[in-house]
């Protein structure tokens, strides 16, 4: 079923405990994906995560894993990303199951009308689904107010709509960004604290974005020699690695939905639909170079390496570079 408009909040914080399977698909995979970590939250339980081609080759397994009872006695979510047709007889038996222990999320991009997955949740009373846009205008700013309201931050709209546009209004970035304003003010739920335009200008993400994302672009781009070239023009011009870093975070954090989409079977061409054409070069590089369990490593050590930059007294360009020079190096390989 479908819930009613402006319910879908409500929906995934307080959610029905008749309901066994949830389906979260459309253009804004990061709206998608936002709105499942949200149901995950509110259960208060695990995330177990079960790969669409298991359930494909075995239907009954997701039916099964849904009865199981916890070891550890606790609630679970069972989640399903990328999903798409292939569960569709998965979601079936889940749902004509005498009983189950623990719901399911499937996270799909772009489903057809006449997807047999869609239908059945839009049917089913005890199923749910929601079809997620990316935000734009009006809708764009809210996103951010309230995002940044779960992160303990009071944000005006001028300053959200800037925030929305440096994300590319991706629900995903931007609720990065905002945790990192949060952490940076210790700001949270119970402590409040206003968000100001120094703070972004500061740490935000669209400080000269696209000089700043180059070294990491053409680390992962497998670019060794125009890598090198880059840190050497960089370290000339005094450029601060952390905004480079922090750059190559998102970048990475945009690819790892697409690479998982590819790996579960659509077509490079078809996940790179939503991109800015100038970027798809640069994705048609990517994603045949790295794959989900790599780009998720680098991430690991990105986010290690801006916490060891921050940490410096004075931040350590040498470091920022041997690390770009790894990942271009294994891009290369």
């Amino acid at each position: 079923m479908k819930p009613a408009k402006g319910q879908i909040a409500s929906a995934v914080d307080k959610p029905d405990p008749l309901l066994r399977f949830y389906l979260f698909h459309g253009p804004d995979e990061a709206g998608s994906r936002a709105l499942a970590t949200r149901l995950l939250a509110a259960l208060g339980g695990e995330k177990v995560q079960l790969a669409p081609a298991t359930l494909r080759a075995d239907p009954a397994a997701l039916a099964d894993e849904a009865g199981a009872i916890s070891l550890f006695g606790g609630k679970r979510l069972l989640w399903i990303e990328p999903a798409g047709n292939e569960i569709a007889a998965a979601a079936e038996g889940l749902l004509a199951a005498s009983a189950v222990e623990s719901p399911a999320v499937a996270v799909a991009g772009a489903l057809p009308k006449t997807s047999a997955l869609l239908k059945l949740a839009d049917a089913h009373p005890l199923a749910l689904s929601h079809i997620s846009y990316v935000p734009e205008g009006r809708d764009a700013v809210r996103m951010i107010i309230d995002l940044g309201q779960r992160e303990g931050l009071r944000i005006r709209p001028e300053l959200a709509g800037r925030i929305a546009g440096s994300a590319n209004n991706d629900q995903a970035i931007a609720g990065a960004e905002l945790t990192k304003f949060a952490l940076h003010l210790g700001a949270s739920a119970a402590n409040p604290r206003d968000l100001e335009p120094d703070i972004v200008d500061l740490l935000g993400a669209d400080s000269s974005e696209s000089e700043i994302g180059r070294p990491g672009d053409l680390a992962l781009s497998g670019e060794v020699r125009q890598l090198a070239l880059e840190l050497e023009r960089l370290t000339s011009s005094g450029i601060e690695p952390i905004p480079a870093v922090r750059a190559l975070q998102r970048r990475l954090l945009q690819a790892m939905p697409l690479r998982a989409r590819i790996e579960g079977g659509q077509a490079p061409d078809a996940v790179m639909t939503s991109l800015f054409w100038r970027d798809k070069p640069l994705f048609q590089k990517i994603l045949a170079r790295w794959t989900s369990d790599r780009l998720a490593h680098a991430l690991d050590r990105a986010g290690r390496l801006e916490r060891q930059l921050m940490l410096s007294p004075v931040p350590d360009a040498a470091a920022f570079g041997e690390e770009l020079m790894q990942i271009a190096r294994a891009a290369a390989r």
